[in-house]
C-alpha cells in the first residue's frame, strides 16, 4: 500500500486534537489539497480516498450540521465545506465497505447539504439588508451547485433528493430567487436521470408536480413561469407516462397556460408543452375526466396551500422555543448574578464590621492609655455595664418581635372583640337614652347650724343607749336564736308559696272554665265531643301548652340586638313578663 498523503495525515492529527469551534477553518485547508492535483488524475483519486480514510469527510458531514452563526468564518465557510464534502465524494472509489458508503455516508451528505441549504434560505428571507441578502443568497446557489455536483457523479442518489423531505420544502417557498435556483436543481435531476420521477414514490411525485402547477397559477413572475413551464415539459418529454397523468389530474391546466402566459418570452416552450396535452387529450376523454381534472387541480392548488400554511408556522413554533429557552436562560443568569451580589454584599458587610471591631478596640486602647490607672477598673466596669444593658435591649426586642408574630391572630382576634363590643355598648347607650327618665331633684343641702344640730342628737343618743358588752355564751345563744327564728321564716315563706300556687291553680282554672263556656255551643247543638271537653282538662292543657310552647320558639329566635339586655339570663331561662300574658289563664290540673 502506497503511504498516505503527508498534509491529509497532518490536517487529520491537528483537527483531531482542536477544539469543536476550531474545526471548521481547519478543514478549509482541504480545498487546497484537493486543488494541487489534475481533477480525475490518480493522485486526486488518492488524495480523496486518504481523506475518506482519516474521516475528515465525516467531519465536514458533520460540520454542516451546526449553527455557524456561533462560529469562526460563519455561514461561507460552511458553503465552502458543502463544496469541499462533494468534490471528495465525487471521484472517490471506496474499495472497502463500499455499500456503507453508497448507502449510508452519500445520503446522509445529501441530507446534511439540504439541511443547510434550508437554514442559508431562512436566513435569506428574513434578512433585510440588500448586502447580507446577496451573501446569502450566494451562499445558497453554492450549497445547491454542491449538491448538484454530488448526485451528478453518483445517479442513484438523484431519487434519494427528490424524496428527502428538506427537499421538498425548499422547493415550497414564495421566494423568488430562491425559488428559481430550486427548480434549477430540480431540472438538473431531471437531466441527469429522466426516469428518475418513476423511481420515486406516488406521493413524493404528486407533490412535486403540486407544487409546479402552483406556481403556475398562483404568480405572474416571468422567470419562475419560465422555469416552471420547462421543468414541465422536460417531464412530459422524459416520461411519457407522466403525460396522462397531466392530462388526467390537472384539467384546467392548457387552459392556464394558454391563458396567463402566453407571450411572457417563452413561447417556444410554451407551445411545445400544449401540444403534447392537447395530443394526448385527443386521444378521446370524456366530459367526467375533465370535471375530475379540474377537481385533482383544485386539490392540488388546496394542499399546496395547506402545506404552505402549515410550514409558515414551523418558524413561529421554532422562535416560541427559542424565546422561552433564552427566557430561561437570563433568568438562570439573572439567578447567579443576584447570588453572586449576595456574597458580595455578605463579604463587604464581613469586612466592614471587622472593620469597625478593629478601630473599636483601637479607641478602647486610646483610652486605656489616656486614663489614669486608678481609674481603669471603673471605666471597664462601666463599659461592661453598657454593653450588657445594649445586648439586653437587643435581646428583648427580638424576643418582643418574635411573641408579637406568634401572638397577631390573637391581637386580631381580641381587636375585633372590641370593636364589637364598642358596637353593643354605644348601642345599649343610645337605647337608653331613649328611655323615658323620671323626673330627679337634687338634694337639698343642709346648712352648717343644721349639721351642728344632728350631731348633737346622734351625741345625746349613744349617751342615752351606750353598746352593751356581751360575753361569748351570750353571743352563741343570741345566734341561736337567730337560727331558729330565720328557720321559722322560710318555713312560713315556703307554706305562703304553695298557697299561692294554689290559688293561682284555681284562678287559672276558673278563667279556663269560663273561656270554655263562653265559646261552648247552645244546648240545642250539644255534641258528646262538647261534653269531653267539659268532662277532661286535658285538652284546654294541650292548647295552653302549645301557646306557650310557640312563645318560648320567638323568644328563642328574637334577633341578637332585642336580647342584648339579657347578657346575664340563663338560655333556658325565660322572663316572666313574656309568659306572664300566655300563663296568666292555663289551668293546671289536679287535685290536693
Amino acid at each position: 500500500l502506497a503511504a498516505a498523503d503527508p498534509r491529509v495525515l497532518a490536517l487529520a492529527a491537528r483537527v483531531t486534537g482542536s477544539r469543536e469551534q476550531d474545526i471548521p477553518l481547519l478543514l478549509l485547508k482541504l480545498k487546497g489539497i484537493l486543488n494541487s492535483a489534475s481533477l480525475g488524475s490518480e493522485e486526486s483519486k488518492k488524495i480523496k480516498q486518504d481523506i475518506y480514510d482519516y474521516d475528515l469527510t465525516q467531519y465536514c458531514m458533520l460540520v454542516l450540521r451546526q449553527d455557524h452563526s456561533q462560529l469562526r468564518g460563519g455561514w461561507a465557510t460552511a458553503a465552502q465545506l458543502a463544496e469541499i464534502l462533494s468534490h471528495c465524494c465525487v471521484g472517490l472509489e471506496v474499495k472497502e465497505d463500499a455499500e456503507e458508503f453508497h448507502k449510508k455516508f452519500l445520503p446522509s451528505a445529501i441530507d446534511n447539504l439540504l439541511f443547510l441549504g434550508r437554514r442559508l434560505q431562512a436566513r435569506f428571507i428574513r434578512t433585510i439588508k440588500d448586502e447580507e441578502k446577496q451573501d446569502f443568497l450566494h451562499w445558497f446557489q453554492t450549497v445547491t451547485d454542491a449538491i448538484c455536483w454530488l448526485f451528478g457523479g453518483h445517479i442513484q442518489l438523484a431519487a434519494c433528493v427528490l424524496q428527502n423531505d428538506h427537499f421538498l420544502q425548499l422547493l415550497i417557498t414564495d421566494d423568488v430567487e430562491t425559488a428559481v435556483v430550486m427548480m434549477s436543481v430540480l431540472h438538473n435531476i431531471l437531466r441527469v436521470n429522466s426516469s428518475v420521477l418513476l423511481q420515486v414514490d406516488e406521493e413524493t411525485l404528486h407533490s412535486v408536480l403540486d407544487e409546479l402547477v402552483y406556481k403556475l397559477s398562483s404568480t405572474t413572475n416571468p422567470v419562475i413561469g419560465n422555469a416552471a413551464t420547462k421543468l414541465l415539459l422536460l417531464v412530459a418529454k422524459f416520461c411519457k407516462q407522466l403525460v396522462k397523468f397531466l392530462t388526467a389530474h390537472y384539467k384546467g391546466l392548457k387552459a392556464l397556460l394558454s391563458k396567463q402566459w402566453t407571450g411572457k418570452g417563452f413561447d417556444r416552450d410554451l407551445s411545445q408543452l400544449l401540444d403534447l396535452l392537447y395530443l394526448e387529450q385527443s386521444n378521446g376523454k370524456g366530459e367526467v375526466q375533465r370535471q375530475h381534472q379540474a377537481a385533482c387541480i383544485i386539490q392540488a392548488m388546496w394542499r399546496g396551500f395547506q402545506t404552505r400554511k402549515r410550514l409558515k408556522k414551523l418558524p413561529q413554533a421554532v422562535t416560541t422555543l427559542q424565546r422561552s429557552f433564552r427566557a430561561k436562560r437570563e433568568q438562570e443568569l439573572q439567578h447567579l448574578k443576584k447570588q453572586k451580589e449576595d456574597e458580595a454584599l455578605k463579604l463587604q458587610m464581613q469586612l466592614q464590621r471587622q472593620r469597625a471591631m478593629r478601630l473599636f478596640h483601637e479607641r478602647q486602647l486610646a483610652l486605656l492609655e489616656i486614663i489614669h490607672a486608678s481609674q481603669v477598673n471603673k471605666y471597664m466596669e462601666e463599659m461592661e455595664g453598657k454593653s450588657a444593658l445594649t445586648i439586653q435591649r437587643f435581646w428583648r426586642g427580638y424576643r418582643a418581635r418574635r411573641n408579637f408574630h406568634q401572638q397577631r391572630q390573637f391581637l386580631k382576634e381580641y381587636k375585633a372583640a372590641v370593636v364589637i363590643q364598642r358596637a353593643a355598648c354605644k348601642f345599649l347607650e343610645k337605647r337608653r337614652r331613649r328611655r323615658p327618665l323620671s323626673p330627679w331633684k337634687d338634694p337639698k343641702g343642709l346648712t352648717d347650724e343644721q349639721r351642728l344640730a344632728l350631731q348633737q342628737k346622734v351625741d345625746d343618743y349613744i349617751k342615752l343607749h351606750p353598746a352593751s358588752q356581751m360575753s361569748e355564751e351570750m353571743s352563741k345563744e343570741l345566734h341561736m336564736q337567730a337560727q331558729e327564728k330565720l328557720a321559722q321564716f322560710l318555713l312560713r315563706s315556703r307554706l305562703d308559696q304553695r298557697a299561692a300556687q294554689r290559688r293561682e291553680t284555681l284562678l287559672a282554672q276558673v278563667n279556663t272554665d269560663v273561656e270554655l263556656l263562653m265559646n261552648a255551643p247552645g244546648l240545642a247543638e250539644t255534641t258528646e265531643k262538647d261534653l269531653d271537653v267539659f268532662m277532661s282538662r286535658s285538652i284546654p292543657v294541650a292548647t295552653k301548652a302549645r301557646q306557650s310552647h310557640n312563645t318560648m320558639l320567638k323568644y328563642t329566635h328574637w334577633p341578637w340586638w332585642k336580647k342584648l339586655g339579657d347578657e346575664f339570663v340563663e338560655e333556658d331561662v325565660i322572663p316572666d313578663d313574656a309568659l306572664n300574658a300566655e300563663l296568666g289563664t292555663l289551668f293546671i290540673g289536679g287535685r290536693k
